[in-house]
């Protein structure tokens, strides 16, 4: 898997070549496809080719196509990401809801984990009320732990009048960096055969990527200090620039230091096989 964040921000026409990707423009650049973890066409006046939609495709390339707000809007994904993605489908589909409402507890307790760290670090005093919550989990979340915990670390980091879903400049970032980060996940999920409609406990119909939007909890804790960093700035460019390199941040999941990219890949695997095997101790979360 490669390891830049391409992002095309002006008018160009992007081409594929010999392995590589060609941007013409004011001047023309070259990227070795196998470089590159995500193209970001933050411009919609960006011209693209047919050949090289299909190479990024084969090098399952995480591709996202911004509107004319240049806020992520849409996403390139296979419609096959595996040769038995139909095999896998089905399996999805007969994941014994037990093992589904644990499986998302532990993800809830690891959210919530990682908020604690965040407000420790940050010197808050309610970092300790929030850790008291962990405990509380139950199975499916059955108390909504979840809420609960995000209300006190929202109020914590960014004052007690905010409200996530307000206008605002925070918001604004929390969404471009959520929205690059659900893209890594959808991804993942496409790529080891499976649907992102089909959640753990995201179950909107109107969402169409139900079972991304739940993998990706403990890991908007990433995108969140990220936020914090910026003090409230303006969505700019070199805003939208940091949160998406986000994804080479270097982490650790299994003891072994990777980029982010790669460790949600490791960690969606994980996933997968708890929820296929129904054995939680195959979970493993990542490490700052």
């Amino acid at each position: 898997m490669g390891w830049r964040v391409v992002v095309a921000e002006n008018r160009c026409k992007l081409e594929y070549k010999l392995g590589y990707l060609i941007c013409r423009g004011e001047q023309t650049k070259k990227v070795f496809l196998d470089e590159i973890d995500t193209l970001i066409v933050e411009n919609p006046a960006v011209a693209i080719t047919g050949v090289l939609l299909s190479e990024l495709v084969k090098h399952k390339i995480n591709v996202v196509f911004c509107d004319e707000k240049r806020n992520p809007h849409a996403q390139l994904n296979a419609l096959y990401g595996r040769y038995d993605c139909s095999g896998k489908v089905k399996e999805q589909l007969q994941w014994d809801s037990d093992i589904k409402s644990i499986v998302w507890a532990e993800i809830v307790k690891e959210k919530i984990r990682q908020q604690v760290l965040f407000l420790q670090d940050v010197g808050s005093e309610r970092a300790s009320l929030l850790e008291s919550y962990i405990g509380e989990v139950e199975c499916g979340d059955a108390t909504n732990r979840e809420g609960h915990a995000a209300k006190v670390y929202f109020n914590s980091l960014f004052g007690m009048n905010f409200k996530r879903g307000d206008d605002g400049n925070t918001n604004a970032l929390l969404n471009y960096g959520y929205a690059i980060l659900l893209s890594a996940f959808n991804r993942e999920v496409v790529g080891n055969g499976y649907i992102t409609q089909i959640g753990l406990f995201h179950r909107n119909e109107f969402n169409c990527f139900n079972l991304s939007c739940d993998l990706m909890e403990p890991f908007r804790i990433i995108i969140d200090r990220a936020v914090l960093l910026r003090d409230d700035a303006p969505l700019g460019k070199d805003a939208k620039h940091d949160l998406a390199n986000v994804l080479n941040l270097r982490v650790k999941i299994t003891d072994k230091s990777m980029t982010l990219s790669d460790a949600i890949a490791i960690y969606c695997k994980r996933v997968f096989r708890a929820l296929t095997e129904k054995d939680t101790s195959l979970l493993a979360f990542y490490e700052l």
